[in-house]
């Protein structure tokens, strides 16, 4: 196997025509010089260089080894620099995977931090719902994933596999139109009060959440409209069509008008987290991506 010092002293031995004068200009002995090249000799097997007089004459195999040498020692310095920015946080690029209401609270903030920090770092950005999101990052398809489970919820994925970062707890809240009766209720109130009630579903995640928090208060809701479109859920409830429960973050994602927010007992929350693979997590780029979000989510009021 050649390596790239050997390389090196090669060039120098090339250009200055002796093993004193290129120990001279690499800052090393005669002795080591001629030690590298034995070692260079030995393994391409044969010679490199013959001795006439007091100067060093290169054989056609050690012509042929310095013309390739300077295109493989100016690839290695460029592969090195390169290395060296991603590792310095110059340069990098991360793949962002997020569900939309994550995308609209979370991300801008994040991304935002990380440019203003790392300007040299490119975040590119995709939306999925998990557990979507989820098979993209195992799949190789993005480098950081925002997903989110169910406090208890039956079958909640596995995460044991990936890199964890909590980014905040998310609780689930009713909208309910301006002149509702309970629009203006102070405190919590029971979910099994809105049985009677027409509802208006989110996404399909969230749909199957409220049914079963529903059914556990003792009724199945009514839907009559159900959209993946927060601000249409909003819009239904505005108008008076029904009600709906959506998450807290995804409240914050859309200007709600002509709605109220009430608090429900019992609290249902979904833990909101961002998902790399182990090795990713090392990355200086995808650490820095993990810790602004972290930070985005610390700010954020859901989660307080």
């Amino acid at each position: 196997m050649i390596e790239a010092r050997h390389l090196r002293v090669l060039r120098a031995v090339a250009s200055t025509g002796s093993f004193s004068a290129a120990g001279r200009e690499l800052g090393c002995t005669q002795p080591a010089v001629s030690q590298q090249m034995k070692a260079l000799e030995s393994s391409v097997g044969t010679p490199l260089l013959v001795r006439t007089g007091r100067e060093m004459r290169l054989t056609q195999a050690g012509e042929a080894l310095v013309r390739h040498a300077a295109g493989i020692i100016a690839g290695l310095t460029a592969a090195e620099e390169e290395v060296a920015a991603i590792a310095g946080l110059r340069a990098g690029r991360v793949r962002l995977v997020s569900f939309p209401s994550g995308s609209s609270t979370l991300v801008p903030t994040a991304l935002a931090a990380l440019r203003a920090a790392h300007p040299g770092t490119r975040v590119s950005l995709e939306e999925a719902e998990p557990p979507k999101s989820v098979e993209l990052l195992r799949e190789g398809d993005c480098d950081v994933a925002l997903a989110f489970r169910y406090e208890g919820a039956a079958g909640a994925e596995e995460w044991d596999d990936l890199v964890v970062r909590p980014l905040l707890i998310d609780r689930l809240v009713a909208l309910v139109p301006e002149e509702h009766r309970l629009a203006r209720t102070q405190g919590a109130v029971a979910i099994g009060e809105l049985a009677r009630e027409s509802w208006i579903a989110g996404c399909p995640r969230c749909r199957g959440q409220l049914v079963e928090v529903c059914e556990g208060a003792g009724f199945t809701p009514r839907i009559d409209f159900a959209t993946d479109d927060y601000p249409a859920v909003v819009g239904l409830v505005g108008a008076g069509l029904g009600v709906a429960v959506l998450p807290q973050l995804a409240v914050e994602s859309v200007r709600p008008r002509g709605v109220r927010t009430v608090a429900l007992e019992p609290a249902v929350r979904r833990e909101i987290v961002a998902l790399t693979l182990p090795d990713l997590a090392q990355v200086p780029a995808v650490r820095a991506t993990l810790d602004e979000l972290a930070r985005a989510g610390a700010r954020q009021p859901a989660s307080r």
